[in-house]
């Protein structure tokens, strides 16, 4: 049985006594330390790391009865081996058990019989220690984990949050980086997409909410798988209105291109829809317009529900365009058809009147991109 390490007070206010067990123990390997009083034992024990105690009963002063019902009652030492020594029978060891020792010797002590009791119970106190030092580590794992847990949680919060404009890829980055800087407001240039479907109104007056319900769905799944993989900011869905910016807050050189090729997806897509939808006798279309411009940006809304938006004219202007856009129809401004190059296929779409504009906004209509020019 190994011993190494375990210490062990012996209480007696009796040096031979003290002695003789100092004698069985020492020489098997344990630290043996010594109490000539209770009141010194209780110092001994707070103060020191004990294994178990050796405790005479009749002691001056505090007995050793008492002594044990102070050790039960302290948390650190409620379960501290504790062995006492009676001087004759029966009755002795009753209250031995009853004020809370775990074993008991009678003098004169048996040699082979103490070192039996003592190994036992320091087995029990390595035991308790395993125990203990185990809980610890248990309960500093659930506080890691418990903090893990809660970061976790935050990082989804702010990453459902940020998905909700953002890419999924872009969300991530910024959730991984810890930087939301781009939030706060700033001014930039951005290029704008704004699109809705043409006979909405009608269709929704005729139709079960229901029925609308299913229509919406399909469409914002369609576009919104678009958006994403385009790379595009997603402001918000307004019912059937949708509408989406490039430059901010990942820029990029290609926005006009990119919104142009993002529409013309978009067209493609929900056209594929519009056939399903006829077959049920709804009549929608799609209809787009397409601004570039300077506009201020950021979070607006209130601590419980925030948005990410661009406001300023440039959004107007692109909102005006898809509401003047025929069915089917992509209409951009001069200047994102002359910013997106010669990949894109249009028609001059002459000056048109713009409601809410003082000028006239001259205007191109996308047919589509030429594949031909297209370099993979």
């Amino acid at each position: 049985m190994t011993t190494a390490n375990s210490t062990v007070l012996v209480v007696d206010d009796q040096p031979p006594n003290v002695r003789l067990l100092e004698a069985i123990l020492a020489p098997r390997g344990y630290d043996v330390r010594t109490a000539s009083s209770g009141d010194e034992a209780l110092r001994k024990i707070a103060a020191d790391d004990i294994d178990l105690v050796l405790l005479d009963i009749v002691m001056p002063g505090m007995d050793g009865y008492e002594v044990c019902r102070r050790i039960r009652e302290q948390v650190d030492t409620a379960y501290l081996p504790v062995v006492m020594v009676t001087a004759s029978g029966d009755e002795q060891k009753v209250k031995a058990l009853e004020a809370g020792a775990d074993d008991f010797l009678t003098k004169p002590v048996n040699q082979s019989e103490l070192l039996a009791r003592v190994a036992s119970l320091a087995r029990i106190k390595r035991y308790q220690d395993t125990i203990k030092r185990q809980a610890g580590e248990l309960a500093e794992w659930n506080q890691e984990l418990e903090s893990r847990v809660e970061t976790q949680v935050t990082q989804l919060q702010r990453m459902s949050r940020l998905r909700r404009f953002l890419s999924p890829q872009l969300a991530e980055l910024i959730v991984d980086s810890g930087d939301e800087s781009f939030l706060e407001s700033h001014r930039r240039e951005i290029v704008v997409v704004f699109c809705d479907l043409r006979g909405f109104t009608t269709f929704a007056e005729a139709s079960e909410p229901e029925e609308v319900m299913g229509v919406l769905k399909e469409y914002h799944q369609a576009l919104g798988d678009l958006i994403f993989r385009f790379e595009g900011t997603l402001e918000r869905f307004a019912g059937d209105g949708l509408m989406v910016f490039f430059n901010d807050p990942v820029r990029c050189e290609d926005g006009p291109l990119r919104a142009i090729r993002m529409s013309v997806a978009m067209r493609t897509r929900v056209r594929g829809l519009a056939e399903a939808w006829r077959r049920r006798g709804h009549d929608l279309g799609l209809g787009i317009g397409i601004a570039q411009g300077y506009a201020t940006l950021g979070k607006i809304g209130f601590d419980s529900r925030l948005d990410y938006a661009a406001i300023g004219s440039v959004t107007n202007l692109a909102a005006r365009l898809c509401a003047d856009a025929d069915p089917w129809q992509i209409l951009v401004t001069e200047r994102v058809y002359s910013a997106a190059g010669d990949l894109v296929v249009g028609e001059d779409s002459g000056n048109r009147e713009v409601r809410g504009f003082s000028r006239t906004v001259h205007a191109f209509s996308v047919r589509g991109i030429d594949s031909a020019r297209t370099v993979s």
